[in-house]
C-alpha cells in the first residue's frame, strides 16, 4: 500500500482512525501524528493547554522551515466524538467506512492525514515551500477547548487552512457565525398543588411563557436560535419552585447576534417579573464568527490552487463552528475547507479514498502558491 504517495496517504488515515481518542484522551493520536511530523525534519512540541481543558495531552503544534518565504498553517483536531473506541475500517468500492457500530474518524483524522502527508510531499518534491505550522488541537468536538488555550505566538502565519468541514474537497468555508450559549435558572416557590395553589409560583410557567415568546429555529438567513433543555420541578402534586433552561442564538452577522441574545434575555426577565418571580441567567460567547470577502486575496489564492488540482471551487457559509472561528478571531488569515467526509457525527460516516487525495493534494499547492507569493 506504502509503494506510492497516495497508497502511504491512505495506510496513515487508517492508522490514525484505529487509535482511540475521544476528547481528553488524544494522547496516543498526538504521539503518532508527533513522530510522523519528526520524521520529516519538524520541530514538534506540546503546549501546556492540559492543565486547562484536563486532556491527557496538550495541543500539539509543528513547524517545518521551508525553502521560500512565508508560513502555511495547517490545522486539525486530534479527538473524535463517541463512540470511537475500537474502530475497525474497511473500504468497500473506493470509500473507507466502519465496519462496526463506531463512527470511522474521518472528522477530523482526514485533516490530520492530509496535513502530515502535506508535510512530506513538500520536503520530497523539487519545488520550493512555504515554511509550515501543523497545529493540532484537543477536545474541539466539546466547545473547540483546545483552540482556545493556542498561544498566539504559535499562529502567526500567512494563512491558515482548517482542515474540519464536510463535503467534497474544492469547498471553502468564508464565513461562520457568532455563537452565544445561556444557562437560566427561574425561581418561582413550591406550595401544594392541590391544596393551597395560590401560594406558589410555578417557575414551569414562568419558562413557558419566556421560551413562547422567543423567535426560535430559522430566525433569518444569517441566524438561529434554540432552546435545548428543560428540566425543573419534582412531584406532580408541588408547584414547581426551580426550572433549569439552556438555549443558545448564532450569527454570521455580529450586530445581529447582539440582538437576538438581548430579546431572549428580555423574553426570560420580563416572563419572571410578570409572574412574581426571578430568573438568573449566565450567558457565554462560545466563538467569534468570520466572515471574509469573496474577493479576499486568500480566498483567491485557495480557489486557483483548486483549478490547479481540476476541483470545483465553492465556497459558503456556515452555521457551525470549528477552530477557524478561533484562529480567525486572533488575526491570522483564515478559511475552513471541505474534507470530502461525509455522515460525520454517525455511524454511517465515511470518505471516499480519492476525496482524501484530492484534499492533501489541495493543501499542497496552496502551500506552492504561497511559496511564489501568490498572497
Amino acid at each position: 500500500m506504502t509503494d506510492s504517495p497516495d497508497g502511504r496517504l491512505l495506510e496513515t488515515f487508517l492508522d490514525l482512525v484505529r487509535i482511540d481518542s475521544p476528547p481528553g484522551e488524544e494522547a496516543a493520536c498526538a504521539q503518532y501524528c508527533a513522530a510522523a511530523l519528526e520524521a520529516q525534519g519538524c520541530e514538534v512540541f506540546f503546549d501546556e493547554s492540559s492543565q486547562v481543558t484536563g486532556s491527557d495531552t496538550g495541543n500539539l503544534i509543528a513547524y517545518l522551515p521551508g525553502t521560500a518565504p512565508g508560513v502555511l498553517l495547517l490545522s486539525a483536531h486530534l479527538d473524535c466524538v463517541e463512540p470511537c473506541k475500537g474502530v475497525d475500517p474497511v473500504i468497500r468500492d473506493g470509500v473507507v467506512y466502519s465496519s462496526g457500530d463506531t463512527i470511522l474518524g474521518a472528522d477530523d483524522k482526514v485533516g490530520l492525514a492530509a496535513a502530515i502527508e502535506c508535510v512530506r510531499r513538500l520536503r520530497e518534491g523539487d519545488q520550493l515551500y512555504p515554511s509550515v505550522r501543523c497545529v493540532f488541537t484537543v477536545q474541539e468536538e466539546v466547545g473547540l477547548t483546545g483552540a482556545k488555550e493556542l498561544a498566539p505566538e504559535t499562529l502567526r502565519a500567512d494563512l491558515c487552512l482548517v482542515l474540519d468541514a464536510d463535503g467534497a474537497p474544492g469547498g471553502i468555508v468564508i464565513a461562520a457565525p457568532t455563537h452565544y450559549t445561556f444557562f437560566a435558572r427561574f425561581i418561582g416557590r413550591a406550595a401544594h398543588a392541590g391544596v393551597r395553589p395560590e401560594d406558589g409560583i410555578s417557575a414551569i410557567a414562568m419558562a413557558t411563557e419566556a421560551i413562547s415568546g422567543m423567535t426560535m429555529g430559522r430566525v433569518d438567513a444569517d441566524s438561529t436560535a434554540n432552546v435545548g433543555t428543560v428540566h425543573g420541578g419534582t412531584a406532580t402534586n408541588v408547584i414547581a419552585a426551580q426550572v433549569d433552561v439552556t438555549g443558545e442564538c448564532r450569527s454570521l452577522d455580529a450586530e445581529r447576534v447582539e440582538d437576538l441574545r438581548a430579546s431572549m434575555d428580555l423574553c426570560m426577565r420580563t416572563a419572571a417579573a410578570k409572574a412574581g418571580g426571578a430568573v438568573d441567567i449566565t450567558w457565554k460567547r462560545e466563538y467569534a464568527g468570520f466572515r471574509l470577502s469573496e474577493e479576499a486575496p486568500i480566498v483567491d489564492l485557495v480557489r486557483q490552487a483548486c483549478v490547479n488540482e481540476g476541483l470545483e471551487a465553492r465556497t459558503f457559509s456556515t452555521g457551525g463552528g470549528s477552530d477557524a472561528n478561533v484562529i480567525a478571531a486572533l488575526g491570522v488569515p483564515t478559511v475552513a475547507l471541505s474534507c470530502g467526509m461525509s455522515g460525520v457525527h454517525g455511524t454511517d460516516e465515511s470518505i471516499a479514498v480519492d476525496d482524501l487525495g484530492a484534499l492533501t493534494r489541495l493543501c499542497v499547492s496552496v502551500a506552492r502558491r504561497l511559496a511564489i507569493g501568490a498572497v
